[in-house]
């Protein structure tokens, strides 16, 4: 289903000033863009837009009580200095599964008001707990070789 269609599916006959969530996971966007968002959603509290093929946040409309944003799964690799501008209100952020290679991406965010007091990067804390796998497993592969000097230790004793 495509991005309008399912906006217009989720307002169920109510106009888009009254909306205070908007659900839109798992719909697609025509050339990666927010397409029938716009700036008569003066309520919405919380989208989520997850797994919908979104490559830029250039098309966010200014949404001022915007408080938690859902970006998973998506493409998105860059930008984000818009939600420091049109969403300044933000608490809950979650970019986990896209395509964001350095924090440097990340910088933008850094100028927002509430980033300082109590915003979640739940990006920032996937890409901790992958540090700590790797290193788990790099913990993992330097025991193995004494593992099996010791298999070897007890099967020469019996």
């Amino acid at each position: 289903m495509e991005m309008r269609n399912r906006i217009n599916l989720e307002l169920r006959n109510r106009a888009p000033e009254e909306v205070t969530q908007l659900v839109l996971d798992n719909c697609r966007c025509d050339n990666g863009e927010i397409e029938g968002l716009n700036d008569t959603f003066k309520k919405l509290e919380l989208l989520s837009m997850i797994n919908v093929d979104l490559r830029s946040l250039a098309r966010l409309p200014n949404l001022n009580k915007l408080r938690k944003l859902e970006l998973a799964n998506n493409r998105i690799s860059g930008g984000l200095e818009v939600l420091a501008e049109k969403c300044p209100n933000l608490t809950h952020l979650n970019l986990s599964g896209n395509k964001i290679k350095d924090l440097s991406a990340l910088e933008a965010l850094m100028e927002m008001k509430m980033m300082k007091r109590k915003m979640k990067l739940v990006h920032l804390k996937d890409m901790r707990k992958r540090r700590r796998r790797k290193k788990r497993m790099r913990m993992k592969m330097k025991q193995a070789p004494n593992w099996e000097r010791e298999k070897r230790k007890w099967a020469s004793h019996t």
